[in-house]
């Protein structure tokens, strides 16, 4: 077997919470022995996404306090600062950092600007109209839209299997809104939530681009752009919202969602993705959905989904799933095909 490389074909973690860009899968599938390393990698990663998970509760009871804008561009300017510390530490880090022209920084400026910019400050704008449930909801429709703008962008044909699937989730979304009862809801957040589906979506496709040539570590890409997304995010917040009164309780929900949620995450999360199966991958990051269901009904009883919801969540949930499997397993079939 070669060297192996880094995979043009990422596992695409559709929430804004994991979606950072994912280590490259460099195992072997063949050779996967479910030993005492291949069960911390994947206990490491349920860690991972329970810590993301929690994020969504964190930002709602912050959001009581603090600006959506300045709360998120707070939280990713540390971890932007503790990512690009180890960026700088590494000399082949380094090493990217010198010889990348314009073009690669134009690039990961983009990348910044719809990642964290949009995507990641349009999810704390929604969760500042909306409740957790139907924001992490309505995101967990972004596998279908980067179907749809695959079709159009990278020329990619869905294929029945997936036309499928969008379809029952589309009668998951309905079955969720009915009966249709927009007085009770934010038709302002709807929008966002909406907007904030196409923004992730387009940010993984983003993604995808700067992978393909297998140039870029997950981790120099992710801290550079989240450097330049912070502070356009912050330049925004600085323009639309006053600044806050930040209290003790404010300064340690940014930090820790700066230095444990995004930072020590990220990196958990990176070590752990070198050694786990794409199908495995798929089946943790399908975790994180019902997590959020789970601990909102915990910390916001008032959330708790009517029989309507829980039908739509439950038949989403099934179609993502699936939908996210199926994208893992033909990943890593030919990642397989590559890498032998």
């Amino acid at each position: 077997m070669g060297k192996p490389t880094y995979s043009p074909r990422q596992i695409n973690l559709f929430s804004p919470e994991i979606h950072l860009l994912s280590s490259p899968i460099l195992v072997d599938e063949m050779e996967i022995q479910f030993s005492k390393e291949y069960l911390t990698a994947v206990l490491q990663a349920l860690f991972v996404t329970v810590l993301w998970s929690s994020s969504w509760v964190i930002i709602k009871f912050g959001l009581d306090e603090l600006p959506p804008l300045y709360f998120a561009g707070f939280r990713y300017l540390i971890g932007s600062v503790l990512l690009l510390s180890l960026v700088l530490i590494d000399p082949g880090h380094r090493g990217t950092l010198k010889s990348s022209n314009r073009k690669v920084w134009g690039m990961l400026f983009g990348y910044g600007l719809v990642f964290i910019t949009f995507t990641q400050g349009g999810q704390f704008l929604a969760l500042s109209l909306l409740d957790t449930i139907t924001v992490s909801f309505l995101l967990n429709l972004t596998p279908f839209a980067v179907i749809f703008f695959s079709l159009f962008l990278l020329h990619e044909r869905p294929s029945l299997f997936e036309l499928f699937f969008f379809l029952i989730a589309l009668v998951g979304i309905l079955w969720y809104f009915f009966p249709f009862d927009f007085e009770a809801i934010s038709i302002s957040g709807l929008l966002v939530g909406f907007g904030l589906v196409i923004v992730n979506a387009l940010s993984s496709i983003i993604g995808r681009g700067i992978n393909r040539d297998n140039s870029f570590h997950p981790l120099f890409v992710t801290a550079i752009s989240m450097t330049f997304g912070s502070v356009i995010l912050l330049l925004f917040a600085i323009s639309l919202e006053s600044f806050p009164s930040i209290s003790l309780t404010s300064f340690l929900m940014i930090l820790w969602l700066g230095v444990v949620n995004t930072a020590l995450a990220f990196t958990l999360w990176n070590g752990a993705m070198q050694k786990i199966r794409a199908m495995d991958i798929a089946l943790i990051n399908g975790t994180m959905f019902p997590q959020i269901v789970f601990l909102s009904i915990i910390f916001f009883p008032e959330e708790f989904p009517l029989l309507n919801e829980w039908i739509g969540l439950i038949i989403l949930l099934i179609s993502t799933f699936i939908i996210q499997f199926n994208n893992a397993r033909t990943s890593g079939n030919d990642d397989l095909e590559t890498n032998t």
